[in-house]
């Protein structure tokens, strides 16, 4: 059974940072694509980041780029989402998602088979 474990969600002001972690077992995260994704209420999931575990290349939204950084940690089989200058709109439930393995194909969720339980990440003056 595939588990994602999250942690790290919150509540910050606007201009604030977070960073979320995403906790794995060596066999979803090996030679596999991990990534985040987010939905807030009453709009689509959408994808923020993914990074392939074998040489970490990464793909990131254009609305997070310059913002958020995924990265990784082999050793723990855990991937990561510092988020700085947050925004309201950042203001959403984030899913860390892992792939059926092998590299990645951008952030779309069809190429995401297993889901994490969800931090909320909270926005707000």
């Amino acid at each position: 059974q595939v588990q994602l474990v999250e942690s790290g969600g919150g509540s910050v002001q606007p201009g604030g940072s977070l960073n979320l972690s995403c906790a794995t077992s060596r066999d979803t995260y090996s030679n596999n694509c991990m990534g985040w994704f987010r939905q807030a209420p009453g709009k689509e999931r959408e994808g923020v980041a993914s990074i392939y575990t074998i040489g970490g290349s990464t793909y990131y939204a254009d609305s997070v780029k310059g913002r958020f950084t995924i990265s990784q940690d082999n050793a723990k089989n855990t991937v990561y989402l510092q988020m700085n200058s947050l925004k309201p709109e950042d203001t959403a439930m984030y899913y860390c998602a892992a792939g059926y393995g092998g590299r990645c194909w951008g952030i779309q969720a069809m190429h995401f088979g297993y889901w994490g339980q969800g931090a909320q990440v909270t926005v707000s003056s």
